[in-house]
């Protein structure tokens, strides 16, 4: 199989990457199927690809033509049996839970052809957490975006039981669709960008939790010093409170840090809330016009 060769894609998870991911790889000509367990999310689904593809003739990124027709590309089903004929690569986004990624993959492995690639969005785990479940370890991999509509950036990062010819097939592939991999030499979670992002939030969660500063002067000081548009507190909002506490609370239990603990408690209680961040209208600030936007947010004005 060459990078050419893959031109039906199968995204498991129609969330907002899941969304964005099948967008991306609709617009470079790929036939699309969103799978998910829920009627609901592939609704939404659909109308968040729609949204996103007018931005996109907004910005004159593609022609109104070109973005109906990569519309027309994506399909979407709730049945598994359904969703795996004929594919060629399946993008994985479902929550951070190993043991749900290995039956997913597995349940895949039994109904995908042979020569379908298998890779994980997963944000902090590693593949090898979940290859020997998958039923095809040497076709593993992980294949991790970041926002689509701000950053072409991914990363390739296989495990140690990954083929080296389909790590290179997916290099291609990735630069194929307007990409930019990243390669991981080995296994590292968080990758390059999120190991750093991570250890920025954890930080600030750490403040805020420990009741040093408000969230505003968190996330004021950093714009302030670093001179950028939004801070930690914006950014969570951006990713979604629920997944921040997710990654938060699993590594705070695998790790034993209880200051990890505290922090996902921090986090939980906007979460019981509903208040998940700017999908949900409201997180630490107040959407669509949080006050870090505002004139003098920086200065306390």
């Amino acid at each position: 199989m060459k990078a050419e060769d893959i031109k039906r894609v199968l995204i498991i998870g129609g969330g907002t990457m899941g969304s964005q991911i099948a967008l991306q790889f609709a617009v470079r000509a790929c036939d699309i199927v969103i799978y998910d367990i829920k009627e609901e999310a592939l609704a939404k689904s659909v109308t968040s690809i729609r949204k996103m593809a007018a931005s996109l003739v907004h910005q004159q990124a593609v022609t109104p033509e070109e973005a109906e027709t990569a519309i027309g590309r994506i399909t979407t089903t709730t049945v598994p049996e359904t969703a795996a004929v004929d594919i060629d690569l399946i993008s994985e986004s479902i929550p951070e839970d190993p043991i749900l990624k290995g039956e997913t993959f597995s349940l895949f492995h039994g109904l995908c052809p042979e020569r379908a690639i298998f890779t994980t969005n997963t944000s902090t785990l590693l593949p090898s957490m979940f290859a020997e479940a998958s039923g095809r370890p040497e076709r593993l991999l992980a294949l991790h975006f970041h926002d689509l509509r701000i950053s072409n950036v991914v990363d390739i990062m296989p495990h140690r039981g990954t083929d080296e010819k389909v790590v290179a097939l997916v290099q291609a592939f990735a630069k194929r669709m307007g990409l930019a991999p990243i390669m991981m030499e080995r296994e590292s979670s968080g990758y390059i960008f999120n190991a750093m992002f991570g250890a920025l939030l954890l930080s600030a969660q750490t403040l805020a939790a420990n009741q040093i500063a408000s969230i505003e002067d968190i996330d004021r000081a950093w714009m302030g010093v670093m001179k950028m548009p939004i801070g930690p507190f914006g950014m969570m909002d951006n990713v979604g409170l629920d997944t921040v506490w997710k990654i938060t609370e699993y590594w705070g239990r695998r790790s034993g840090n209880e200051q990890q603990l505290q922090n996902a408690a921090f986090l939980k209680q906007y979460v019981k809330r509903g208040e998940l961040g700017q999908k949900s209208g409201k997180g630490f600030y107040s959407y669509p016009q949080p006050s870090f936007i505002e004139p003098g947010f920086v200065e306390g004005k």
